[in-house]
């Protein structure tokens, strides 16, 4: 099933996500404002974009961030996680419950400084 998420979409015809089953697993998930379809030039607005992206994924198909097991980032700048660092910590500020995790530096387009992908497992 394919799943789209309002203010979010790719340039190419592919979904935002797309569940088998009880997996979720989304396509690149980018910084750019859901409400402007503009992408801030800050690291911080962009990692705040791709966390709600995240959030409103996963509710789209009745789950939660509880469910998230990996998220994968793709970062312009590789030692400069203080901004991923924070959303992240917001969004799972249990360390004993945290999904597992994968920073890599890319070259990004578009003024990306952030992209990110997730797999989760639902109920």
């Amino acid at each position: 099933m394919s799943i789209e998420i309002a203010g979010f979409a790719h340039a190419n015809p592919v979904p935002a996500a797309c569940r088998i089953g009880p997996f979720l697993f989304t396509g690149v998930l980018a910084g750019r404002d859901p409400v402007t379809t503009q992408m801030p030039a800050s690291l911080e607005a962009q990692c705040a974009n791709v966390f709600a992206h995240m959030r409103e994924v996963v509710a789209a198909v009745g789950g939660s961030t509880d469910d998230i097991a990996k998220i994968t980032f793709w970062v312009a700048d590789y030692r400069d996680r203080d901004a991923l660092n924070r959303e992240w910590l917001r969004m799972f500020p249990d360390a004993a419950s945290r999904p597992a995790r994968q920073v890599m530096a890319a070259t990004l387009d578009g003024g990306a400084l952030i992209h990110a992908d997730l797999i989760a497992v639902l109920d």
